[in-house]
Order: C-alpha cells, then structure tokens, then sequence
C-alpha cells in the first residue's frame, strides 16, 4: 500500500511539471497572438525614424551652409541654425497634435481645408511680404508663412475626399474629371500671381498622378498630361526670365557669371564632392559663391562635404518615406478606405516630386526652381508643413493598425478570443492531451487503490 501510494504521488508530481513546463515555458510555446507586435508597436517606427534622420540631417547641413551668409548680415554665423533648430520643434509639436487628430476629421473638413487653401493665397497677394520679385510670405509677428505649402496640402486633402464622393463619375464621364481639375486651376491662378510656377508644377504632376491611380480613363490622363504640359509651355515661352533659365539650364556655361552663375557654381559643388566629400564644413562654394546655398541648393553643398555617398543616403531616406507612402495607401485601400489611400498616395507622390525637381534643379538635371527638399531645407512653412504630412501617414497607418486588431477581436469574440489564447499551436494541443492521459492515469491508480484495499479488508 506504502509502496502504491509513493508511486502514485510521485507519477503526478512528475505529470504536473510536466503541465507546467509545457504550459509555461515561453521557449517551448509559440506566441498567442500574431498580433502583438502591431499591439507593442502601435505606429510605423521606421517611417517616423527615417523622418526624423532627415530632420537632424537637414540642421547639421543648414548650419554648415548658412555660416557665412548669417555671419555677414547678422554678424552672428549660427542664426540660420538657430532659427532653423526652432522651426524642427514647431515641426515636432504640430506633427504630435495631427497624429491625434483622426482621419475622420481630415475627411469632414476638406471642403473647408480648400477654402482657407484659396483665402490664404488671396491674402498674401493682398497683404503679403515681396522678396526679390515675388510676393509669397504672409507676416504674423516675428513669423512668415508661405502660403503656397498649406495649400498644397489642403488641395490633397480635398481631391482625396473628391474622389471618394465623386468615384463613379470621375471614372465613367468626363464632367466629374473636370471638376477637380477646374479647382486646380483657381489655386494655380493665384499661384501663378505671386509667381510660384514651381509649386503649380508640383500640385500639377500630382493631381494627374492621383486620378491615374484613382482610375480614370486612359484617355482622360493623357490628355490632361498633355494640355498641361502645353500650359507650361506657354508659361515659359510668354515669361523673359523663364525663358532665361531654361536656355540657361541648356547650356549654362554660355554664360558662367550671368544667368547660369548660379547653375555653374552648383555643378562645381557637385563636382569637388567626389565619392566621399570634402568634410563637414570643408565646403568653398557655401562662402557666398553658391546664392542660396542653405534653401534651394542645399543638396549642392551635401555633395560638395559629404560627396556621391552623402547625396545617396539621403536620397535612399526619402525614397524609404515614399515607398512607405504607397505602401500605406495599398493598404488602405484594401482595408476600404479610399479617402486614406488617396490621401497617402499624394503625399507620396508630392514629396517625390518636389525632392526630383530639387536635386534635379541643383544637378542640372531641371531647370532652375524655387523648391525645397521635404525635411531637408530651410524653411518654417515648408519643414512644418511636411512634418505634418508625415504626421498623417503614421495616423493612417495608426488607423489601419487598430482596425485589423479590432476586425480581428469582432471576429473572434469573447469566446474565441479566450480560445485562441488559451489554444495558440499544436505544443498546447499536446499539453492538453497530456493532461486528459494525466487524468485517466489517476483514475486507474484510484480504481486499483480501491480494489486492493477492499480485497484486504
């Protein structure tokens, strides 16, 4: 009996570490939930870590470039720097509000968005600060606003919710493809005022972009591609100083110290780069050989101390934030939410746009245009505008994050929830048959404890 009993309390002993360790024992068992990752990680680390890389990268690049400049007109070489250090905390705090503000308000309010998009425009050619020709900046206080870069994205937000209110008749007729396009040409009106041809270009390539993918006619497509790039052409042609950059980006060695000086010096910059640069701060065309060095041709002093290796990295942090872009918008739109999806795909496609017309711009590849890199350059309006695009792509992605975690507890239940926890692979399966041979085991000791105590009694 002694000898049953010890067996008995060692056999279970033995079979509940057994349940314990299958049980318990994180090496052996397999995450619960596929899930979890997106529950631990809420947001897109990636995207708003490479934003951030092009941030800082920007404000050792603005400080190196504008030295000189600050140094002669404000006798101190570190105000572009510090001015620019304040506009990346602005660009922080405006992107943590919009990150808490959900896509539903962007979806409510685009038509609105477009009105304060067209007032501001109006304002500046009313009431707006002219610098070297061009009046684009609105003055509040001790700050300017360039109203051409909320506009841009106050556009986008109103053709994403365009398109979604509008679906079939931009694919079916042409009247719903014009409607867009016939507010397009407001804002490019007013635009074109200032003037901003550059910022036209952009919204111009973008918009076309977006009601491609939208799923208009092959034929609707070409032929607004081609009446605007007739547009453009005109533009130029009618404008002396157009025409002078473009015959400038032609050939601008015709003439190195009139209209292609500022292009020359760009491509010397480019050219002393090499592979690897001259150093942080070794830069000669940024001792005021290259006009604004720190804005427009920041990417020529990036090559010119950091080299064909710096210009790469930079150009691979961007494409990164673009390809997130898309990829963003892929998935919103499977996830059936079209004002998302089109929202992500212009951001995406207005920031490789305006960083190909930049570096192109700089490297001769483009005539010469007054727009900055996304992140990059200095500039209030332009860094805190962007920063709030990429703001929205994390809420979108934020978004879609919870709505699968959600879709997928709806799915589940409350039962199914527990049951899938509970059951989370085949080791637990096993566990469970382990614990029913456990059981059975206990039951025949029990069976045959009573069947040997009622033969000695």
């Amino acid at each position: 009996m002694k000898f049953l009993t010890t067996n008995f309390l060692t056999d279970k002993s033995d079979a509940l570490k057994s349940m314990f360790s299958q049980r318990h024992d994180k090496a052996a068992v397999k995450k619960p939930n596929a899930t979890l990752p997106e529950l631990r990680r809420p947001y897109d680390a990636v995207l708003i870590l490479f934003s951030i890389a092009l941030l800082f990268i920007g404000l050792v690049i603005v400080t190196s470039a504008s030295m000189p400049v600050a140094a002669r007109l404000f006798d101190n070489p570190f105000y572009f720097a510090i001015r620019h250090g304040i506009y990346i905390m602005l660009a922080f705090f405006a992107a943590m509000i919009v990150m808490q503000v959900p896509m539903r308000w962007w979806r409510m309010t685009n038509v609105w968005l477009l009105l304060l998009a067209i007032a501001l425009l109006i304002a500046v050619l009313l009431i707006g600060r002219s610098v070297n020709g061009s009046t684009r900046w609105l003055v509040l206080g001790p700050i300017t606003v360039q109203a051409a870069e909320p506009a841009k994205l106050f556009f986008f937000c109103y053709l994403a919710g365009y398109l979604v209110r509008r679906y079939e008749e931009v694919t079916e007729n042409i009247r719903g493809f014009i409607k867009p396009l016939a507010v397009f040409f407001v804002l490019a009106f007013l635009l074109l005022l200032q003037p901003d041809l550059g910022t036209v270009v952009v919204m111009l390539c973008t918009t076309v972009g977006l009601l491609f993918l939208a799923g208009a006619k092959l034929w609707q497509f070409f032929g607004l591609a081609i009446t605007g790039s007739l547009a453009v052409i005109m533009l130029i042609v009618f404008e002396e100083y157009r025409m002078k950059r473009i015959t400038s980006f032609l050939d601008p060695w015709a003439d190195p110290f009139g209209s292609g000086y500022q292009l020359t010096q760009s491509l010397m910059a480019y050219g002393r780069g090499d592979v690897f640069g001259q150093g942080l701060g070794n830069s000669l065309q940024k001792l005021e050989y290259l006009p604004e060095a720190h804005t427009d041709f920041i990417m020529a002093i990036l090559a010119e101390e950091f080299g064909f290796a710096g210009v790469l990295c930079v150009l691979v942090l961007m494409f990164s934030i673009v390809f997130k872009a898309m990829r963003i918008g892929n998935l919103a739109l499977r996830k059936e939410r079209p004002f998302d999806a089109y929202l992500a795909y212009s951001i995406g496609i207005w920031f490789s746009l305006q960083t190909a017309v930049n570096v192109g711009a700089s490297a001769g590849i483009l005539p010469t245009k007054g727009l900055t890199f996304p992140l990059l350059s200095y500039g209030g309006s332009s860094l805190i505008i962007m920063a709030i695009a990429v703001a929205i792509l994390v809420r979108i992605d934020f978004e879609l994050r919870v709505d699968g975690i959600q879709a997928m507890n709806k799915g589940l239940g409350a039962r199914g929830q527990k049951k899938a926890l509970a059951q989370p692979d085949s080791r637990m399966s096993e566990a469970k048959n382990s614990v029913k041979q456990v059981i059975d085991s206990l039951a025949n000791r029990s069976a045959k404890l009573g069947t040997a105590g009622g033969h000695h009694d």
